[in-house]
C-alpha cells in the first residue's frame, strides 16, 4: 500500500522524522531558512500533509498549488497563519500544538517581564560596553516585581501558567477574558475585572490573547492611556494584537514605563522600527518555546496529528472539526 506522501519544507526533530517516517512518504528539507516560493509551490504538488511552523502563511493562493492536500500540521499553538475558513471550505484539515509549550512559553514571558523590570538587556550592555566606572545610589534603578500588582490579558492555558509564576513572587493577580475562570480564581486568588480596570490598576500587563480579527489592534491607544505612567507592557502573544505605533508613541511621551516583547507587527522586526533604539525596551526574536525539550514535544505532536489525519483518524488538536464530521 502507498504511504501518503508529507511535505516538511524545514527542519524538524529526528525524532518526530522517524515517526512520520514510519507512516508517511517524507519530502523533507533540512534546512532551517524558508524555503524560496518556487522550491514550496513544487513541494506542495503532490502533497497529501504540510506540516509548518507559523511562519508560513497558508493562504487560498497556496492551497491552489497543493490539489492534493487533506490536511496543514501547524507546529505551533497558535494558528493565525492559516485560513481555517478556506481550509474548512475546501475540507482539509488543520491542527495545530497546544499544551506542550505552555510552561516553556510562561518561563519566557515571566523572564522578560522580570528582565525588563529590573534593566537586565541594558545593564549588561553598559557592563560590556566598559561604562561601569564607578557604584552610584542611582545605577540602573528597576522596579520591584515582588508584591506588584500584574493584569493578565487572556487566561488560557499560558495566562493560568504566567499567574502560577507571579503567585510565586507575592504578585496581586488580574485578569481579564472572555469568560471567567472561577478555578484559576480559586487557585491563584486572581481577580476578574475589566480591561480598563486592568489597565488602570496593573504594574505590569501581561499581553496573553491570541491573534484573531477580533483582536488585531486590542491594545492602542485608549488603552495604553489607561495604563500607569510607570506600568509595564509584555507582549509575548501576537505582534499585531498591540497596535504598534501607539505603543511606540505611549514610550517616546513617557506615558507608560516600559515595554518587553517577544513578538512584533512585523517578523523579523525591521531594523529602523524605534523600539529597538528605546532602552526601556527588552526585545526578543519570538522565542517564546524556544527549547530544545519543547521544540522537540511540538514536533512530536504535529507529527501524531499527521498521521492521525492521513489515516482517517479524527486528530487530537484539530481546529476545524467540521471537516472531519463530514
Amino acid at each position: 500500500m502507498t504511504k501518503p506522501r508529507v511535505f516538511i519544507p524545514h527542519r524538524i526533530s529526528e525524532k518526530a522524522l522517524s515517526l512520520l517516517a514510519e507512516h508517511c512518504e517524507l519530502d523533507y528539507r533540512d534546512v532551517e531558512e524558508m524555503l524560496d516560493e518556487e522550491a514550496f509551490f513544487a513541494g506542495l504538488q503532490e502533497a497529501c500533509g504540510l506540516m509548518v511552523y507559523s511562519r508560513h502563511k497558508i493562504t487560498p493562493d497556496v492551497l491552489d498549488r497543493a490539489p492534493r492536500l487533506r490536511i496543514v500540521s501547524n507546529v505551533a499553538v497558535g494558528y493565525d497563519n492559516l485560513d481555517l475558513r478556506e481550509l474548512t471550505a475546501r475540507g482539509i484539515m488543520a491542527t495545530n500544538t497546544p499544551d506542550v509549550l505552555t510552561e516553556t512559553t510562561a518561563d519566557l514571558t515571566f523572564a522578560l517581564l522580570m528582565a525588563t523590570a529590573r534593566r537586565i538587556a541594558e545593564a549588561d550592555r553598559f557592563v560590556k560596553a566598559g561604562e561601569w566606572n564607578e557604584w552610584l545610589p542611582s545605577l540602573m534603578l528597576g522596579k520591584d516585581v515582588h508584591g506588584a500588582v500584574i493584569g493578565i490579558i487572556g487566561m488560557g492555558r499560558i495566562g493560568e501558567a504566567v499567574a502560577r509564576r507571579a503567585k510565586g513572587f507575592g504578585m496581586r493577580i488580574l485578569y481579564h477574558n472572555r469568560t471567567r475562570k472561577t478555578e484559576a480564581e480559586q487557585s491563584l486568588d486572581a481577580a476578574y475585572v475589566s480591561l480598563d480596570d486592568l489597565l488602570r490598576r496593573s504594574d505590569y500587563v501581561v499581553v496573553m490573547t491570541p491573534l484573531t480579527p477580533e483582536t488585531v489592534g486590542f491594545i492602542g491607544k485608549r488603552e495604553l492611556g489607561l495604563m500607569k505612567q510607570d506600568a509595564i507592557l509584555i507582549n509575548t502573544s501576537r505582534g499585531k494584537v498591540v497596535d504598534e505605533q501607539a505603543l511606540i508613541d505611549a514610550l517616546m511621551e513617557q506615558r507608560i514605563g516600559g515595554a518587553g516583547l517577544d513578538v512584533f507587527a512585523t517578523e523579523p522586526v525591521q531594523k529602523g522600527n524605534p523600539l529597538l533604539s528605546m532602552k526601556n525596551v527588552v526585545t526578543l526574536p519570538h522565542i517564546g518555546s524556544a527549547t530544545r525539550e519543547t521544540r522537540e514535544k511540538m514536533a512530536l505532536k504535529a507529527a501524531r496529528n499527521m498521521i492521525a489525519g492521513l489515516a482517517g483518524e479524527k486528530p487530537e488538536n484539530l481546529l476545524n472539526p467540521a471537516v472531519f464530521s463530514h
